[in-house]
């Protein structure tokens, strides 16, 4: 089959390692025709979470097939540190080992030029506003990397040298996993109609705040933007989409699965206008979301050695096992084998990845209040 759009790489450079050596990023590129919105999606920010790489794999592997509309930008191995950040056979790298910060907790926002931009720039029309907008973030980020070394740490550099990549784009997708999870799609309420467009069953609704993560730093500025302006009686719509995209458990490659979520991104694209192609079209499916404040964290209330009992994207009921937990060493003072249960109706999202388990341990994490979308 001819390629129809070339592929290029670039190789960014985030920073040193302790020899001298550049610490680098692959960047691949494809060329749209300008017509339709620009795209950036990068994986694997957190070590162990690596099923992402084999997405923009199967990703790359269609879009160099298909005609374009716009830009796309794909970052595999979005953390270098992370995903060689190992432990015997088993990946870490979901936090830096210096300081402990989350490595998807580092990258910057800046209210304050919000709201500066939105008193100083009021006047001008949609498309002005939303190119000088794209470029205050992107010289903000510049500043930053060109300011004085020593004010950054090895994990904002990593954070703030892709942020510039995504706040070119008008879409960003972050690919994760969890430790033992289902798929599920974090989705700003504001872009709740796109959620179908994904080939998702569980969407997590989440508000404007920012915690520090790649969607929210993608999203919140034009959110932020969108409001400012309409307390000045001027309609101007979020213009930016950003997602996390969560693709099931972690330490774990399915390149069959990867091309089932790559076909699922591309129905989102297609969706989009980014593609110059009709194929790719959602699946008929239910698809259930809740909203962040009612996404729970079932911590263990004992300790002991657990088997999960709750399916993964399955639908429990108040007073259900979710868990068993053995605790061999009170065999003979008490029932060793105790059950554990939730008192709500809930969906299992995901669970922790180990059978041994402190009290007090993150078990579980469960939708609740669950609506159809």
């Amino acid at each position: 089959m001819s390629i129809t759009t070339p592929i290029s790489q670039e190789n960014i450079v985030v920073g040193e390692v302790a020899n001298g050596l550049p610490l680098t990023i692959p960047v691949y590129r494809l060329k749209g025709d300008g017509s339709g919105p620009s795209v950036y999606i990068q994986a694997n920010m957190h070590g162990a979470e690596v099923q992402g790489n084999a997405v923009i794999f199967q990703l790359l592997e269609q879009l160099k097939q298909l005609n374009l509309k716009g830009d796309i930008t794909l970052v595999p191995y979005a953390n270098p540190i992370g995903c060689n950040q190992k432990s015997g056979e088993f990946t870490l790298g979901r936090f830096d080992p210096i300081t402990g910060t989350n490595w998807n907790r580092m990258y910057h926002y800046n209210s304050d030029l919000v709201t500066q931009f939105a008193k100083d720039h009021s006047h001008y029309d949609d498309a002005a506003l939303k190119n000088h907008f794209k470029q205050a973030l992107v010289d903000e980020i510049d500043t930053k990397l060109n300011g004085p070394a020593y004010l950054l740490n090895t994990g904002k550099r990593i954070a703030l040298n892709l942020q510039k990549l995504a706040h070119q784009a008008d879409i960003v997708l972050d690919l994760h996993t969890g430790p033992i999870s289902s798929k599920h799609l974090y989705c700003p309420t504001y872009a709740t109609d796109s959620a179908r467009y994904f080939n998702i069953e569980h969407v997590l609704l989440i508000p404007s705040d920012f915690d520090g993560a790649m969607d929210e730093a993608s999203f919140c500025p034009w959110w932020h933007l969108s409001d400012a302006l309409s307390a000045q009686d001027r309609d101007f719509n979020v213009q930016v989409e950003a997602f996390t995209v969560e693709l099931g458990s972690q330490e774990k490659i399915d390149l069959q699965e990867a091309l089932n979520d790559a076909n699922s991104i591309l129905s989102y694209l297609n969706h989009k206008n980014v593609l110059v192609d009709a194929a790719h079209q959602p699946k008929q499916m239910t698809r259930y979301a809740c909203h962040l404040d009612d996404y729970f964290a079932y911590y263990a209330p004992i300790g002991g050695m657990v088997e999960y009992v709750a399916p993964l994207g399955g639908h429990i009921k108040a007073g259900e096992p979710i868990a068993h937990v053995l605790r061999m060493e009170r065999y003979l003072s008490e029932q060793p084998l105790q059950t554990l249960s939730l008192d709500c109706d809930a969906v299992a999202i995901l669970h922790f990845a180990s059978a041994s388990v402190n009290q007090g341990t993150e078990l579980y994490k469960f939708f609740t209040n669950v609506f159809e979308l």
